[in-house]
């Protein structure tokens, strides 16, 4: 007995309501497999085979010399109906199988120089390739060398790749070379200020030139009084009191020279640090922080210490008695400067208090006034002159000539990662927080506790008495 519903039967032996479904189509799956090497043999290469051996049922083969990435494959003559794609394919398979035949095809269009029809091939063509190999589709020319090694260095003279521009050589690089083309670069780039050796600290320099002289004028004023009147009277008060006044004068003048630098050192460490978070415009500040490179990073001269933002190579000698001077200045049984390179650029400081990070204006000729200290980086006399070819180098790069001298290296860097104070004024230009160099110099005062007269503080001033910090991550 039929129901009114339709049934069908599962395959596991039950009975559901409804019709059954009807069976889906499996989609079509691709399988690729690995074509044999044919070594030109009509007879094995399957279905390619029979087309060629169907032209040559139809048609005379006619061989011709092979032409590397042609577009067609020779100039056959037949009656059969071949389509283009198939064509296509014939050709391109011919251009890489060695031992194929070489066929032409006659097709009506443009000619080249060479009385050939012009192809045009399609797909993106590499930018080193000639006008021909634009026009084939066949292998492209490695542009690569033999051994597909990735070679350094400048590109020399000599002959030409296989994509026509000149051959890269492998091998040692000239180091030499490599450091006087970086320092050229360094010496030329508009970003990078050089300091002057006029630019250090010195207690003379900061000293008001008109305040000096009118002292000696009245210490000599009161030697002539004081001689007259000890000639005339007899009396000698008066050359003691003076005598004695000079000598505390003088006694003044020494211990400034001998303690200024570390007089400003300590000015600057007690020196307020100020917020950025909440500094105003044109307020003179110090900011504390760690440091960041911007887009010119500096590598310093002798031990190239990658990524700085401050640079100091200074080169000592010493002179005995027959020496010759290191400077116009240098004094006998001395240690006298005879080279000092210090070069600084632009970089980002993120305050330790308020985490702000704000753009420090050093670089581009700014005035800066550095206070980094250095550290001996070797020591060459005679006994051991030959043992260190990179000084030697080093020398003859800056044209310095290695005589029997007793001479001392030293070398200072504020690298990435450095902790640093700055001081400067502070400049807001559009949501951008930057520290710039002040209009004036700014003077320290009178330190009386240490009897230090007031010295002056020019331009951005640099203070770091620390190396780079491995666990600060740059940002």
């Amino acid at each position: 007995m039929s129901s009114r519903f339709p049934s069908h039967q599962l395959n596991n032996g039950l009975y559901v309501s409804g019709r059954p479904e009807p069976p889906k189509e499996k989609a079509p799956t691709m399988s690729s497999t690995a074509v044999p090497y044919t070594g030109g043999d009509i007879k094995k290469s399957g279905e390619l085979g029979k087309m060629f051996d169907g032209s040559r049922k139809s048609g005379q083969l006619t061989s011709g010399p092979l032409r590397t990435g042609s577009m067609s494959v020779g100039n056959v003559t037949h009656s059969g109906q071949i389509s283009s794609h198939s064509m296509n394919r014939v050709s391109n398979l011919s251009g890489n199988v060695p031992g194929s035949a070489s066929m032409k095809k006659t097709s009506s269009g443009p000619l080249n120089k060479h009385g050939e029809p012009i192809r045009k091939a399609s797909g993106p063509q590499g930018q080193g390739l000639t006008s021909a190999s634009r026009q084939n589709s066949g292998p492209l020319p490695p542009v690569l060398p033999a051994t597909g090694l990735l070679t350094s260095g400048p590109i020399l003279s000599g002959p030409l790749n296989s994509s026509g521009g000149p051959r890269k050589s492998s091998g040692p690089l000239d180091s030499s070379g490599s450091i006087k083309s970086r320092t050229t670069s360094m010496v030329k780039n508009q970003a990078v200020t050089h300091l002057s050796q006029d630019g250090s600290h010195s207690f003379f320099r900061n000293f008001p030139k008109i305040v000096f002289w009118s002292m000696v004028l009245l210490f000599v004023m009161g030697f002539i009084s004081a001689i007259f009147i000890l000639a005339a009277v007899g009396n000698p008060i008066l050359l003691i009191v003076v005598v004695v006044l000079f000598g505390i004068v003088s006694l003044a003048f020494a211990w400034n020279v001998y303690r200024s630098r570390s007089a400003v050192i300590k000015f600057i460490s007690e020196y307020p640090d100020a917020e950025l978070r909440t500094a105003k415009d044109g307020q003179f500040v110090k900011v504390s922080g760690v440091v960041t490179c911007g887009n010119v990073p500096l590598e310093s001269s002798f031990q190239r210490v990658p990524r700085c933002v401050y640079t100091s190579t200074s080169l000592y000698e010493y002179r005995g008695w027959d020496s010759k001077a290191a400077n116009p200045t240098h004094q006998r049984f001395t240690w006298g400067l005879r080279s000092m390179e210090r070069h600084v650029v632009d970089f980002y400081i993120s305050d330790f208090q308020s985490g702000l990070r704000a753009l420090v204006k050093t670089g581009y000729g700014a005035r800066v006034t550095p206070y980094v200290e250095e550290s001996a980086v070797i020591d060459i006399n005679q006994s051991n002159k030959d043992m260190s070819p990179q000084f030697l180098r080093w020398l003859a790069d800056r044209n310095l000539s290695s005589d029997d001298r007793m001479m001392r290296l030293k070398e200072g860097y504020i690298k990435e990662g450095s902790s640093v104070s700055v001081m400067g004024v502070v400049q807001r230009n559009d949501n951008v927080l930057m520290i710039v160099p002040p209009p004036e110099p700014v003077p320290t005062g009178c330190q009386w506790a240490t009897c230090m007269l007031p010295a002056s503080l020019d331009g951005i001033v640099l203070r770091c008495d620390d190396s780079s910090n491995p666990d600060v991550i740059p940002v």
